[in-house]
């Protein structure tokens, strides 16, 4: 398998939705493994802050930062020719950013879709177009795409969500057979509930605190998310090695061989979830905060403790 580039400079690392939670410990874990990184992601003052954090653990590490809309192919390509001139050819790439919206068909909309699909599907198709040409015409290189256990099985109240991340699942999977012996690698990163934070910046509709109050717990509590920072070093270190496909976690792994074995049986119990969990038809979304202060549980507070300090910790 064709090996990074091991000349004395310090290798470049794009990561595509790096200024909170994940992409923010993946972005940490990249410096941390000795590469300078160029970071981006909407929203500026996320990204310096980022930039900060990272530059507080790995002063040594050079990070360049840009706003950018991973939905916009002319930005991503115009990113990506900024970075490699600023910092050099970039030799890993990846795309963590994503959205989690949450809430029930019954009041699920065509913007909902299209936002996840914007962000999830068409934000790793823009960033491969634009970088892995370039990665090819060196011939080495690393494209790693954060998928989720939702792109493998589809759990009820997230299908916007699951929608996109089949779709970018099916991308990362064929793209890497299309690379096949470019020097590329493509891996599909498939985690189960990270805990990062997250639920606080999820959106939430049809009832939505009423559905925080069951995605916020399982978004925190151990035994059904899993530690971001043990899992952002597994990720990095598949990607880096070039494996195809890394699943992050038991629940991960699990649900891709129970569902290859039985996608009947997987169905038939995310339809059971389905009846469990919380409906609703009002169409107002809000954020978690707002969620959590209309909803106003100590005991919701009390189980999402772990996620919410690892959300102070990740930026979120």
């Amino acid at each position: 398998m064709t090996t990074l580039n091991t000349s004395q400079h310090r290798p470049i690392a794009l990561v595509a939705g790096a200024s909170r939670g994940l992409g923010l410990l993946l972005a940490t874990e990249l410096a941390r493994l000795g590469h300078d990184l160029a970071l981006c992601a909407r929203n500026e003052q996320s990204l310096d802050q980022a930039r900060k954090q990272i530059l507080a653990a790995h002063p040594e590490a050079q990070v360049l930062v840009h706003a950018c809309d991973v939905s916009d192919g002319d930005a991503v390509a115009g990113l990506v020719e900024r970075v490699e001139a600023e910092l050099g050819p970039i030799e890993v790439a990846l795309h963590v950013a994503g959205i989690i919206q949450v809430g029930p068909w019954q009041a699920t909309r065509r913007e909902h879709f299209e936002q996840a699909i914007n962000v999830m599907l068409w934000g790793p198709i823009n960033l491969a177009l634009a970088v892995t040409p370039r990665m090819a015409e060196r011939g080495h290189g690393r494209f790693g795409v954060v998928d989720s256990i939702g792109g493998v099985v589809s759990p009820p109240r997230l299908l916007p969500y699951s929608v996109a991340k089949f779709g970018a699942a099916g991308l990362t999977e064929g793209l890497s057979a299309e690379l096949a012996g470019t020097g590329v690698t493509v891996t599909t990163l498939v985690p189960g509930l990270m805990r990062t934070g997250s639920h606080t910046a999820a959106t939430f509709y049809g009832d939505a605190p009423r559905q925080y109050a069951w995605f916020a717990p399982a978004a925190s509590l151990p035994l059904l998310s899993q530690d971001a920072q043990r899992a952002a070093r597994t990720m990095v270190a598949g990607v880096l090695a070039g494996r195809p496909v890394v699943h992050v976690g038991i629940l991960s792994a699990a649900a891709r061989r129970v569902h290859g074995l039985a996608p009947g049986l997987t169905v038939h119990l995310m339809g059971v979830a389905s009846r469990l969990l919380p409906s609703g038809t009002s169409p107002e979304v809000v954020d978690g905060r707002t969620a959590r202060d209309r909803l106003s549980s100590p005991l919701v507070n009390r189980l999402t403790a772990l996620g919410d300090r690892a959300g102070r910790r990740n930026n979120e």
